[in-house]
Order: structure tokens, then sequence, then C-alpha cells
């Protein structure tokens, strides 16, 4: 039985639009909420997205504070996603009142192990084993100084996971990352990630054109990305369309090699859906299995064929909707016979029925821990 109606949701980033990555299980989280009956009371840094009206619909009241990008990342002993959000106002208004709070990721447990807050119920989403993110964006990343500081960043943020000790309870994102957590915490449980679909919107048929989309400012986009040009679809005559902001200077290079291959960018996310639906193959390798990747969810429910490499879907119970390729070589021979074969009606009721029992917005899970 839900023991309180309020809850204090803070969240590293402004939630809305839901058009990346960990916003997108904060957002839809909250509206999973709101429709079970929960007064949300949002507390949001921000740094670079607008104050959003939108959210007062799903929310009783919305904090914002802005986010210390000034802080040097370089020094001190906390990790720079902690410390730059560690806002006095923030502690204040969590102690107005003795709901539950809910803390979206490390980023935002700052205030966590607070003696003020020793006898609160506070839950902590884990969006990823943060150390070992960090740890691959530094084996990922070219900049001399980017790669500096996610490697001292992996150092700290294992340092500081710690904190996940004064936590009442830990929801994990995925099955892996729950297996990992429970090997060092206690009160360690799976959440499934919130992602904003209620139906399969995938068309039978076929479409003309392979579909690859992320955040292409992020190093391990950006190199999932050049994979796919450089070791799969070399070896194709496959149209490949690649959508994400800021691409590397070196995918552009490497897209400007084949006629049969466009990059994308400054999409907004009704362009991109649209894409993901329209294509006949929607191809996702990754090279990071922390966490679960939320548009991986998102082309299973929107899209057609869905092909990815083994780390795509390790630990998230998805490799039963998708194919899964082992290496490049078979990534080519796997698309190649893909291509010739039209999505069905069948398919898309295998994909209703699994996907809406394991990966449904129901925010009953989290309600008996509130």
């Amino acid at each position: 039985m839900l023991k309180s109606k309020y809850l204090h949701v803070v969240s590293f980033d402004n939630p809305f639009p839901p058009n990346y990555g960990g916003v997108i299980d904060v957002f839809y989280k909250i509206r999973a909420l709101h429709k079970a009956g929960v007064r949300v009371i949002l507390h949001a840094f921000e740094y670079g997205r607008k104050p959003a009206t939108e959210l007062n619909a799903y929310c009783q009241k919305v904090y914002y504070y802005q986010r210390r990008n000034f802080v040097n990342p370089f020094i001190g002993n906390l990790p720079y996603i902690v410390n730059t959000r560690n806002a006095p106002q923030l502690l204040e208004n969590l102690l107005t009142d003795s709901h539950p709070i809910l803390f979206e990721g490390l980023h935002t447990c700052y205030f966590l192990d607070h003696p003020a807050l020793k006898n609160r119920t506070k839950l902590v989403r884990t969006h990823n084993v943060e150390h070992e993110y960090y740890e691959r964006l530094e084996a990922v990343e070219q900049n001399f100084f980017k790669k500096y500081f996610f490697s001292k960043e992996s150092q700290r943020l294992l340092q500081f996971e710690p904190v996940l000790k004064s936590a009442t309870s830990i929801l994990a994102i995925s099955h892996g990352d729950e297996q990992s957590l429970k090997s060092r915490y206690k009160k360690v449980q799976y959440l499934p990630a919130f992602h904003g679909n209620r139906a399969i919107t995938a068309t039978p048929g076929k479409g003309n054109f392979a579909l690859y989309h992320g955040k292409l400012s992020v190093g391990e986009n950006d190199e999932s990305a050049r994979f796919l040009v450089d070791q799969v679809f070399s070896r194709t005559n496959i149209p490949l369309t690649i959508v994400g902001d800021k691409p590397s200077k070196q995918l552009r290079q490497k897209v400007a090699e084949h006629r049969h291959i466009t990059l994308l960018d400054k999409l907004s996310t009704e362009q991109i859906s649209k894409l993901i639906s329209e294509a006949h193959v929607n191809v996702l390798p990754t090279f990071q299995n922390t966490g679960i990747k939320l548009k991986l969810l998102n082309v299973l429910f929107q899209g057609r064929h869905v092909l990815v490499n083994k780390p795509m879907v390790e630990h998230t119970g998805l490799e039963q909707v998708c194919t899964v390729a082992e290496d490049a070589t078979q990534m080519v021979a796997q698309l190649e016979e893909i291509w010739k074969i039209p999505f069905t009606q069948t398919q898309i009721e295998e994909r209703q029925k699994m996907l809406l029992h394991n990966f449904g917005d129901d925010a009953s899970p989290l309600l008996k821990w509130l």
C-alpha cells in the first residue's frame, strides 16, 4: 500500500523534452507516477534546457537549480557530475516536509548521506554503473583533455559510489546493473526503464534504408557510428542513414567517402521518430553494456527489424525480439538477410506481448517502496 501520496524527485537535468537517454526515463516515470495518483515535487538542475511549463501537468511543484558548471572539473575529490549539483536550496526544499525522495542518478546524490535526511525514505535510481560508464568513455575519447577528465571522473565516481549505502533502496535500470550493484550493496531492486511507448506502432512491410541514431556528441555513439561505416556498410550497398547532433569530424569524413551513407543532424524528436518507423532495419551496436539503451526500447516499439550486437542486449531480456550479431562480419551477413524479409504483423504481435509485459510504463513496482 502506498504510504505517501507525495514524492520528491531530484533530476540531474530538466526532463522535458524527453529527447535523450536518462531524461526519457525520468520524464515518463514522472508521468506514470502522476497517473498512479502520486503528487510529484520535482527538483531539476538546469544547464541549457529552458524551464518547461509542460511539467506542470504532472508535477505538484517544480523547482529549478542552476548547475555550477564554473567548477574546475580537474580538481577536488568529489565527482564533477556530483559537485556541480550541490545547491543548498535543494536541501532546504527537501527539508520542508518528510516525504520520500527519489534521487535520479548518482549525479544527484550530494545530499544522500546528509544527517538531516537520515530518517527519510531515500530511493536512488541508478542509470548506469557510473564509474564503468566513464571508464568506457575514456577508452573511446580522442581529445586529450576529455580523455583525462573521463579517467579522473571514473576514479572519483568509484570512490563516491559507497554513498549508496545511505539509500533506503537502490533501483537498477537493468538486470546487469542489478547484479553488479548487489555484489556491493544491500536493498538493490530492478526497476525497468520508463520510455513513454504505450503500444507497438511499427508498421508491416519494407523500408528502403537502414538507420542508426544516437547523441553523436557522446564518444560511445560516435564510435558506434564509425564502426558501422568502416566495418559494416562499407561492405554492402544497403543505404544507411546516421542521425545525431554534433558528429565528430572523423565521422563526417568517413561518411563522405560513401555515396550510400547519409549523415543528418539537428533533427527534431518527431523527425527522428518518423525515420525510425520508416527504416527497414534499425541498426544499434554499442561497446558499452552498462545500463540499458532507451533508444533500443524506442526502436522496438516504433520500428521494424532491429539488428544489434551482443553488448546492446546483454542482461536486458530483449535478445528474443532482436537479431543479435557477434561481430562485424556476422552483422553484414544478417543485415543482408533481413533486407530481403518484410516485417510482419505476427512480429508486431509478438513484440506487443513481450514488451508490454516486461517493459510497460507501470509505476506500481515503484509505489511499493514509497
